[in-house]
C-alpha cells in the first residue's frame, strides 16, 4: 500500500491507499474504505438545531470555523451523507471536539 500525504484536518489523513494493477500494468491507487467512528468518542460541546436554508457546509462554516470541515459533523452525528445533517428543520446536530479529544479539565 502506498501513502499519501492528505493534510491532518482532512477526513482521508488516516486512510489507507492501496493500489490496483490493471492488465495492461496501469497502476491505479484508490483509498480504502473510511468507517465512521463509534459516536463515544466524541465529547459533545453544545447542539444546534437546524434551521430552514441550513446546508452541512454553513453550519461547519458558523460552528467550526471552517466550511469543509462538514464531516467532522457528520461523523459526530453518525450521518453517512452531509445533507442527512440539515435535511430536517427542527433537527439538534451536535457540536463537539474532534474525535478522541478528551474534555478539557476541570479545576
Amino acid at each position: 500500500m502506498a501513502n499519501y500525504d492528505f493534510p491532518p484536518g482532512s477526513r482521508y489523513h488516516a486512510v489507507p491507499v492501496a493500489m490496483r494493477v490493471g492488465e495492461d500494468g496501469t497502476v491505479v491507487p484508490y483509498l480504502l474504505r473510511r468507517f465512521l467512528p463509534p459516536l463515544d468518542g466524541f465529547v459533545t460541546l453544545h447542539e444546534h438545531t437546524v434551521v430552514e436554508g441550513e446546508r452541512p457546509d454553513l453550519v461547519a462554516a458558523r460552528e467550526l470555523g471552517d466550511s469543509e470541515a462538514f464531516w467532522r459533523l457528520c461523523d459526530a452525528n453518525g450521518a453517512m451523507h452531509p445533507d442527512e445533517l440539515t435535511d430536517t428543520i427542527g433537527e439538534r446536530v451536535r457540536i463537539t471536539l474532534p474525535d478522541g479529544v478528551p474534555p478539557p479539565a476541570r479545576e
